[in-house]
């Protein structure tokens, strides 16, 4: 049988999200110049941009996916290949029932850091020991209070909506701890891992991608979205990245201030001003917190020898 490997970045943020910073068409040309051949924009809790760059994806040569990340009531959960915004505060297994029930892909984002919302272990809903007791998810952590647990109750094992992969590396974590965990985890429970950027700007977009085997095509032009969606579900992903450049390095940093320019003289000076003061005020943002530890680290200093 033919098979053909396709290169994915499912975690990427546009300007349509109250953090990300580009338009969808620039983070488009950039994927597909770095030589990628989909990008899902998973926004925060709105889904917009995300269909409209899976709509226009085929003019960059890329498989249309659309996508959100969605804030459940414990944490952050990627919806991938649902046109429509899941419900919000929901439980995540409540979510990746939704999510399933669409066609869609449950994928578990940057787990157990809490700082970025990541999900505890204890509320990803799994099969218990004897696939008929209540999900792992659902059932309390050693020492754990069993008021933080929302249903106490056994659960049948077709109530259990499990998710479908599990973002094992997120190059946006600053130490290796959490992305391994999250490799042990996947390796422990059986699920597929996928590796993404979750980048907020151009230049990171690539900076980790999941590689997938997908069957019964001739060639990555041939792919469909449902082809992503079932090679994710049969776990023929393959892991890329790390949190420093990968192998796209030179592409990414230099080929994204090329291209961010030229993206910007073709779509108007009033567009491009506003990125330029979004630059300015990020990088004042930065000084100003550079500085503010600089005086804290010189007062630190200075009362060793008051």
């Amino acid at each position: 049988m033919s098979r053909v490997t396709v290169s994915i970045d499912p975690h990427v943020h546009s300007e349509g999200s109250y953090d990300g910073h580009e338009p969808v068409e620039l983070i488009l040309e950039h994927a597909a110049e770095i030589g990628l051949d989909a990008v899902v924009i998973t926004d925060h809790d709105v889904i917009r941009e995300s269909k409209r760059a899976a709509e226009i994806a085929s003019e960059y040569g890329l498989i249309g996916i659309p996508g959100v990340e969605v804030s459940t009531a414990h944490g952050h959960l990627l919806a991938i290949g649902v046109d429509r915004m899941p419900p919000r505060g929901r439980s995540y297994a409540e979510t990746v029932r939704w999510i399933r029930d669409r066609g869609g892909v449950a994928v578990v984002p940057h787990p157990f850091q809490r700082s970025r919302h990541g999900v505890r272990q204890r509320n990803i809903p799994t099969p218990g020991p004897d696939d008929g007791d209540a999900a792992a998810g659902d059932a309390p952590a050693s020492g754990s209070d069993p008021a933080d647990d929302a249903d106490p109750e056994p659960k049948p094992a077709a109530a259990v909506a499990e998710v479908d992969a599990v973002e094992v590396f997120n190059a946006w974590l600053f130490t290796g701890y959490r992305n391994r965990r999250a490799r042990r985890f996947a390796a422990e429970q059986g699920y597929p891992g996928v590796a993404a950027s979750d980048a907020h700007h151009l230049r990171y977009v690539g900076r980790a991608f999941t590689e997938l085997d997908v069957e019964g095509r001739e060639s990555a032009a041939e792919v469909t979205a449902d082809d992503v969606l079932a090679a994710i579900r049969r776990g023929t992903t393959t892991v890329e990245g790390r949190r420093a450049p990968i192998r796209m390095a030179a592409k990414h940093y230099v080929g994204a201030a090329g291209r961010r320019s030229a993206y910007y003289a073709r779509t108007g000076a009033a567009r491009g001003a506003r990125a330029t003061e979004r630059t300015t005020r990020d990088a004042f943002t930065a000084a100003k917190v550079a500085a503010l530890q600089s005086i804290h680290r010189t007062r630190r200093l200075l009362s060793w020898f008051a």
